[in-house]
């Protein structure tokens, strides 16, 4: 196996969910369903009474459902059933992205959580700005970077320097997918600070 091909794998398993919790839990409920069926089963052909209900019984329960239950009720479990499916189907299917961000490297996979390239980008701002911490706040999302600057009451800050600084910042990270800055400042500024 090539280095790159491992390389983009172990970048994959870092930056997507697994559904391997989902996958257990759907399997358990149905080994529990069928392990429950042939337990039944098996006690039927021992002639022993049956734990819930017997093949014979579930038949005739499953034969009398449409003449005992109204066609509202048989509409809302089949609705129900459908709804499970597509929970089932879009949990197998989504992408299930992690907050994270594979970076540029030759040499090696480097992933880094959305909330450090916040914090970094929050704190090259405030440089940028002359602020002091926690006047600068980062959301990182998949494609887009918002930071929002809280200057001291009186001194302006030059959001073109702030907005150039966060997006070189960004260009040196060289994230597989480009993250677009968005820089918004405040009106209302802080005191004291």
């Amino acid at each position: 196996m090539n280095a790159e091909r491992t390389r983009r794998r172990l970048i994959r398993r870092e930056t997507h969910s697994s559904r391997a919790a989902a996958s257990i839990a759907a399997a358990a409920v149905l080994a529990a369903g069928f392990l429950w069926l042939a337990a039944e089963a098996a006690l039927a052909l021992l002639g022993r009474n049956a734990l819930l209900a017997g093949p014979a019984q579930l038949g005739q329960w499953l034969a009398g459902i449409p003449a005992a239950t109204l066609p509202a009720g048989l509409m809302a479990a089949g609705a129900g059933m459908a709804l499970l499916g597509v929970l089932l189907l879009g949990t197998a299917l989504r992408a299930g992205r992690l907050p994270r961000h594979p970076l540029g490297s030759e040499r090696s996979a480097v992933v880094a959580d959305d909330d450090v390239i916040a914090a970094a980008v929050s704190a090259r701002a405030r440089r940028t700005a002359g602020l002091a911490p926690g006047q600068v706040t980062t959301t990182v999302g998949h494609r887009s970077v918002q930071v929002q600057v809280r200057p001291t009451s009186g001194v302006p800050v030059d959001r073109d320097a702030v907005h150039g600084a966060v997006d070189r910042e960004l260009h040196s990270y060289e994230l597989d997918r480009p993250a677009t800055p968005t820089v918004h400042v405040l009106k209302e500024g802080a005191v004291g600070q």
